[in-house]
């Protein structure tokens, strides 16, 4: 049977708790190994991918919100947006036609005059999956208000699958950055529990302990915003001749995946995140109109990272997003031997370059 999160009994006259106050959560953004590029139907995947939700490149969130003025009409949203303190009408834009999607499933949000305030600590639109960590912030933020106004979702893995559910109608790849850790988004026969409309994180069990203390560097290429969004891109999926033969790839990938992060294969790990990769950007070189999101310095960090990881023998791969910006992937273990590179050879070679120390994360936070 399908989920059905439709709920017209949420509205104010129904309520419990006070209906004013504010609610604040910070959420991470999420590096995907297997590649969710392709949907159909209502944001949903057309081939399954795995991700891990990171540490310090979050988006902070706060809605403030209180009951509409008496007499005044309740249809229709009343929502202010600020990001880093500033009214911004394109970012309000995007929210409001997400909000405008979750009337039926939290009616009150009609009723309420609504303050979003929200900041990165990380480039927005430039491909590190500002669009996952802020869509994901938001439905927590709004399950925690249905959550104090109702006193529902009391049971954490409930609050956590609803907002699972609800981050995948603003952004796909935001559904995986609700769990902590490694993280599973689509149906796949190797992974039972794994669904379309939401996503699961993989048990401590599934996980070899190498993999629980990753490392992620992200080395900025660009700041600027991405000249093809990613739903663009995802649409484009649609008309590509090698889609169907992706979405196999993805399939087995994804399989061979599970099975190294059980055995703690770091190799045949990084070996699955650079095919991935570079899949990614040749079916955006390959989709009708072409593009090409890397820019010249994403390719000679590239070379850089395989030269590095020949001479030197280290297990130091890359991965990208759907950006030019490119992310180091290594174990805990050569932590010092990397940042050594970084400092003494990549920066000389490449030139001036932002980086941001990451690594796989323990999930949102709520603060306020």
């Amino acid at each position: 049977m399908e989920l059905d999160y439709r709920n017209p009994g949420l509205r104010l006259d129904q309520a419990k708790n006070a209906t004013s106050g504010q609610i604040g959560w910070e959420s991470p953004s999420n590096i995907a190994i297997i590649k969710y590029w392709g949907k159909y139907g209502d944001q949903l995947p057309r081939n399954p991918s795995l991700s891990f939700t990171l540490s310090n490149s979050l988006t902070r969130t706060s809605i403030s919100y209180a009951p509409r003025i008496k007499g005044e009409p309740k249809t229709g949203l009343n929502l202010k947006f600020y990001f880093e303190n500033k009214l911004n009408p394109d970012f309000s834009k995007r929210v409001e036609k997400f909000f405008s999607r979750l009337k039926d499933i939290f009616p009150f949000i009609e009723e309420l005059d609504l303050e979003v305030h929200t900041e990165n600590t990380f480039p927005h639109s430039s491909g590190i999956a500002s669009s996952a960590s802020g869509m994901s912030a938001l439905a927590m933020c709004l399950c925690s208000m249905e959550q104090e106004i109702f006193g529902t979702l009391a049971d954490p893995e409930e609050f956590l699958q609803k907002a699972s559910y609800i981050s995948r109608l603003g952004s796909g790849s935001a559904c995986r950055s609700v769990y902590p850790g490694l993280v599973a988004w689509g149906k796949h026969q190797d992974l039972p529990p794994a669904a379309d409309l939401y996503a699961v994180p993989l048990e401590e069990t599934q996980i070899h302990p190498v993999f629980q203390s990753f490392h992620d560097d992200i080395l900025i290429v660009s700041r600027g915003a991405k000249k093809v969004s990613s739903s663009v891109g995802h649409g484009l999926m649609d008309g590509n001749i090698y889609a169907e033969n992706r979405y196999e790839q993805a399939r087995r990938g994804f399989s061979e995946l599970l099975e190294c992060l059980q055995k703690g294969d770091v190799r045949e790990f990084g070996e699955i995140a650079e095919s991935e990769a570079l899949t990614l950007h040749a079916l955006m070189m390959t989709s009708r109109p072409p593009f090409i999101l890397m820019e010249p310095e994403s390719l000679a960090i590239i070379q850089q990272i395989q030269s590095y990881r020949e001479s030197s023998g280290l297990p130091l791969y890359f991965t990208l997003d759907a950006g030019p910006n490119i992310h180091l992937l290594y174990p805990d273990e050569i932590a010092a031997e990397v940042d050594t590179w970084l400092r003494e050879t990549l920066q000389p070679a490449i030139g001036s370059i932002q980086i941001i120390r990451d690594k796989i994360g323990t999930g949102p936070q709520r603060f306020a």
